[in-house]
């Protein structure tokens, strides 16, 4: 019987686990494919105005920096504000705890049975669990929260800020290597060649149907390209 409660416990946490590891995946995804439509989308603008190699990349490079910087400090916000949500969450059970430790483990017992234990079984595994670390126990049990492994607004800043780059760079290099007759449909075949393979994955990660989840993804990019491109074209042909 005594053996019982920690598999179930075990359980729990690999699957948070596996659950923060699958976001931070389709973060990536996402980030990626976030650098490729909007960098495509500049650099296809620019190239309906302008042939010219340096301002090509000049407009892709600025877009790049900007994104990827932009992103890392929306993740790092992001992120930090809810590392201070769940450090609060852990200070406000920390003083319960303190203050309350039958209530508390009470509230133990109900949320372990609450997954299938009989109530017996689940006491156990409270008054067990209470014992090793009460506050590890109640933050993994009712808040969903690894005290030892919190969010790290760095992290994922870098992460955000990476993925970003990556993506981007494939528009950019192909918008600018390939000779002057060539580079749009390089850059249009390459970008839409990646969408399908973000847009694939984004979905897979969503547990959503794939071929829709990779059709939007690339109707959403070849629709950015072609507005960005003919204003571009529009702007050029006014000598704007």
């Amino acid at each position: 019987m005594t053996d019982t409660p920690p598999p179930a416990h075990h359980q729990a946490a690999e699957g948070g686990g596996l659950g923060t590891r699958l976001n931070w995946l389709r973060a990536a995804v996402l980030g990626a494919n976030d650098g490729i439509v909007s960098t495509a989308g500049l650099v296809v603008g620019v190239a309906g105005a302008t042939g010219s190699r340096d301002a090509l990349l000049t407009a892709g490079l600025s877009g790049l920096l900007a994104g990827s910087l932009s992103m890392a400090v929306g993740e790092y916000v992001s992120v930090s504000v809810q590392r201070d949500s769940e450090t609060a969450a852990l200070a406000t059970e920390k003083r319960e705890l303190h203050e309350s430790p039958e209530e508390e483990l009470d509230e133990l017992t109900a949320l372990l049975a609450g997954h299938g234990l009989s109530s017996a079984v689940a006491r156990e595994a409270a008054e067990q669990l209470t014992a090793r670390d009460a506050l590890k126990a109640h933050a993994r049990v009712e808040l969903g929260i690894d005290p030892d492994a919190l969010t790290n607004p760095w992290h994922a800043a870098w992460a955000s800020f990476l993925a970003f780059t990556a993506g981007a760079l494939l528009p950019l290099l192909a918008i600018v290597l390939p000779p002057a007759s060539a580079r749009l449909w390089v850059t249009v075949v390459s970008v839409l060649g990646a969408l399908t393979l973000t847009g694939w994955w984004a979905a897979r990660l969503a547990a959503a149907p794939a071929a829709r989840g990779t059709l939007r993804t690339v109707a959403g990019g070849a629709l950015a390209m072609a507005v960005t491109y003919g204003a571009g074209s529009l702007l050029g042909a006014a000598g704007v």
